[in-house]
C-alpha cells in the first residue's frame, strides 16, 4: 500500500523549490540592508513559552497546537509562530545586553492543527523579522519600510500597508469595557467562540471570522476614541514617518490581529490583486512580551508572512521560475570515457558552473535527447573515438556548432570560456541564476 503525505504537510518539488529559494535570496538581501540578522530557533519547545507569550484565548493555543508530552513527561510544542521562541532565544541569551536596538529575521516550518486550504496548511513555512529596543516611532516605520520593501522587490502586485493602533495597557481597559457593553446584548447572535471572547477579551471579537460576528463588530467602538494621549502621538509619528517615506498606507481601525501580545502599532500588507484573501503579511508592536516570558522590560515590534502564500501571489502575478541553468551535459560512451568524464565534470563544477554527467549507458542519439531535456547549453561528447585520439567534442545546443578540443590540463578551462562567450556573444542574455527576477524599486 502506498504511504502518502500526511494530510496539511505538503513536499515542496523542485519545479517549486526554485521561486522558494528566490524568496528566500530576495529576503536576505533585503533585510540585510536594514541591518537585520539571521538567527536559527528550534522547532521544539515547552508549551508554557506559547500559552504565556501568544495568549490561552487565541485559536492558536485554544485549537491549534500541536502539544504531547516526551518521556520525561514534559509538554512540548511543536512551534505554531516564531515571535515567542525568538523573545525566548532574545532572553535566555541576554542578547538585550548589547545596548543597541537587535534586529533579527528567521525562516522555517510552522504547525497548526487547522483545516487545510489554499495557501494554508498545518506545516507552513513563514518568514518572521524581529526588532528589540526601542518604542520610538522611527523603530515602527523601520520595520514596515523593510517589509514594503521585500515585497516591492518579490514584485508583489498592489501593496498597500494597513495599519492601525490597538492602545497601551493604560488606555486598552476603558475599550474593553465600551466593547463588553456594546456585545453584551447581542450575545444571542455570537457564534460561541466570541460567546467565551466577550467575558475573557473582546477585543479578539473583531477578529473574528464569522459573518454575524463580523457584520455586528463593524458598528463597534472605535479604538482610536479611546486611545491615550502618548499612543496618539506616537501612532501620529508612525503614519507621518510612512508618508515622509511614501509608503502607501490605509487606516484599518478594524484590525486588531490575530494574538494577545500586541499593542499600539498593527499593521498587514495587502494586496489589491488577491480579492477578499489579501493578506500578504502582517504584524505589530509587542512591548510587554519581553518582560512577559522572564526579561527585562524591553520594547519590541514584528511581522511574519507565509511562504506559500508568497509564492502562490509570485505564481498568480505571472512570475515564472527559471529553471537552474545547466551549462554542462557531458554524454560518455563507454567506460573509459565515463571514468574521464566523472573527473571532467569535478573539474568543471569547481568553476562555478553547472554540470551534469550521463550516469547510465546509452546511445549517442538517447545521450542528446537526454541533453535537451536537461536544457543544457553545451554538451561534451566522449566516446571511444575520442579517448583514442585524446580529444572531446563541445556542441553548443542552440546554434548546432561543434569544436574539439584537446584532452589536456587546459580542457576545463578552454571549456569555460566556450561558455562564457557564448553568453557575450548573445543579444539576449540569460539572467544567471539566482537573480531571476530584476528587482522593482519600491519608490
Amino acid at each position: 500500500m502506498e504511504i502518502r503525505s500526511i494530510r496539511g504537510m505538503n513536499d515542496i518539488l523542485p519545479e517549486d523549490s526554485i521561486l522558494w529559494k528566490h524568496v528566500r535570496d530576495t529576503m536576505h538581501r533585503v533585510l540585510a540592508r536594514y541591518g537585520f540578522r539571521e538567527i536559527l530557533i528550534p522547532v521544539l519547545e515547552e508549551t508554557r513559552l506559547f500559552q504565556r507569550g501568544i495568549g490561552e484565548t487565541t485559536d492558536i493555543v485554544e485549537k491549534e497546537m500541536y502539544t504531547f508530552e516526551d518521556r520525561s513527561g514534559q509538554s512540548l510544542t511543536l512551534r505554531p509562530e516564531a515571535t515567542a521562541s525568538i523573545v525566548r532565544a532574545y532572553v535566555q541569551h541576554h542578547l538585550y545586553t548589547s545596548g543597541k536596538v537587535e534586529k533579527f529575521y528567521f525562516w522555517g516550518p510552522m504547525f497548526r492543527y487547522e483545516r487545510p486550504q489554499k495557501g494554508r496548511y498545518r506545516q507552513f513555512y513563514q518568514i518572521d523579522v524581529e526588532a528589540f529596543g526601542s518604542n520610538d516611532p522611527s523603530l515602527d516605520t523601520d520595520v514596515i519600510a523593510s517589509l514594503y520593501d521585500f515585497l516591492a522587490a518579490l514584485r508583489v502586485p498592489g501593496v498597500t500597508i494597513e495599519i492601525n493602533s490597538l492602545g497601551c495597557p493604560k488606555c486598552r481597559p476603558g475599550y474593553h469595557q465600551a466593547l463588553k457593553a456594546y456585545f453584551s446584548d447581542k450575545q444571542v447572535k455570537l457564534c460561541p467562540d466570541c460567546k467565551s471572547r466577550l467575558v475573557r477579551n473582546p477585543l479578539r471579537i473583531l477578529d473574528c471570522k464569522v459573518e454575524t460576528c463580523h457584520a455586528l463588530a463593524m458598528n463597534a467602538p472605535n479604538i482610536h476614541e479611546f486611545l491615550c494621549d502618548t499612543c496618539k502621538t506616537h501612532f501620529r509619528g508612525v503614519r507621518g514617518y510612512l508618508e515622509d517615506l511614501r509608503i502607501p498606507t490605509r487606516l484599518n481601525p478594524m484590525m486588531v490581529r490575530g494574538l494577545d501580545y500586541y499593542v499600539q502599532t498593527t499593521f498587514e500588507a495587502v494586496s489589491e490583486n488577491l480579492g477578499a484573501q489579501n493578506a500578504v503579511a502582517g504584524g505589530g508592536r509587542y512591548d510587554g512580551l519581553v518582560r512577559q516570558l522572564g526579561g527585562p522590560d524591553i520594547p519590541g515590534i514584528g511581522y511574519a508572512m507565509g511562504m506559500e502564500r508568497l509564492v502562490m501571489i509570485l505564481k498568480e502575478a505571472g512570475e515564472e521560475p527559471m529553471e537552474w541553468p545547466c551549462d554542462l551535459f557531458i554524454a560518455t560512451l563507454g567506460k573509459d570515457a565515463r571514468r574521464f568524464g566523472i573527473t571532467l565534470a569535478a573539474k568543471i563544477r569547481k568553476t562555478g558552473k553547472v554540470c551534469e554527467f550521463s550516469y547510465e549507458p546509452k546511445s549517442l542519439k538517447a545521450l542528446m535527447k537526454l541533453a535537451n531535456r536537461l536544457n543544457a547549453r553545451f554538451t561534451a561528447i566522449i566516446g571511444e573515438d575520442e579517448m583514442r585520439e585524446q580529444k572531446i567534442v563541445l556542441r553548443n545546443m542552440e546554434t548546432r556548432e561543434q569544436v574539439t578540443l584537446p584532452m589536456d590540463d587546459s580542457l576545463p578551462e578552454m571549456i569555460v570560456v566556450s561558455l562564457d562567450n557564448a553568453d557575450d556573444s548573445r543579444s539576449t542574455q540569460r539572467p544567471p541564476f539566482p537573480s531571476s527576477f530584476p528587482e522593482k524599486s519600491s519608490r
